[in-house]
């Protein structure tokens, strides 16, 4: 029999964490072909989505797949995301969660469906621990605007585009 994988339970701990203390969990999640999201959010092959009780309906999170319905500009989408394709789980407000290694293999084969070239802010390198902190800003500020226009940064400036994920050691 095949050992399940560590990875489902985490999350769902780590979720539980989040709502046990009125945190907002977000998920970074690796999109692929199989990866049913609303294309116009994905930034070099990533999104980041908000799975929390007030932003979601029907979430399920098995041990293969995270699945549930959410609104994305007005307009109600089902998402489906492996659980592989998750990059991290934190909590909004104080960045506190895990991130989780990049297969490299399954970086290679999976296409870019952004259209976008060049380097995954939040990848992990091979070789770095399995979990690590991360810190979040503004993640979701592409997904909740529905006006586009730029959110303030930590320093008050404006700038466009998504949030980003560091990597804390």
């Amino acid at each position: 029999m095949q050992e399940i994988s560590t990875k489902p339970y985490l999350l769902r701990a780590l979720y539980e964490w989040c709502t046990d203390n009125g945190f907002t969990p977000h998920i970074a999640v690796r999109v692929d072909n199989g990866t049913r999201v609303p294309r116009q959010f994905v930034r070099n092959d990533e999104i980041v989505l908000n799975i929390s009780f007030e932003a979601t309906s029907q979430l399920q999170m098995g041990n293969e797949w995270i699945e549930f319905s959410a609104r994305f500009s007005g307009k109600s989408h089902k998402i489906e995301v492996q659980v592989a394709n998750v990059l991290a789980i934190y909590a909004r407000e104080n960045g506190q969660g895990m991130a989780f290694p990049v297969d490299p293999a399954a970086l290679a084969a999976a296409p870019d469906v952004s259209g976008a070239e060049g380097p995954r802010s939040s990848e992990l390198v091979p070789g770095e621990a399995e979990h690590e902190r991360v810190e979040h800003r503004d993640a979701m500020a592409s997904a909740q605007d529905d006006n586009n226009s730029p959110s303030p940064d930590d320093d008050g400036s404006k700038s466009p585009g998504r949030g980003h994920l560091k990597v804390v050691k």
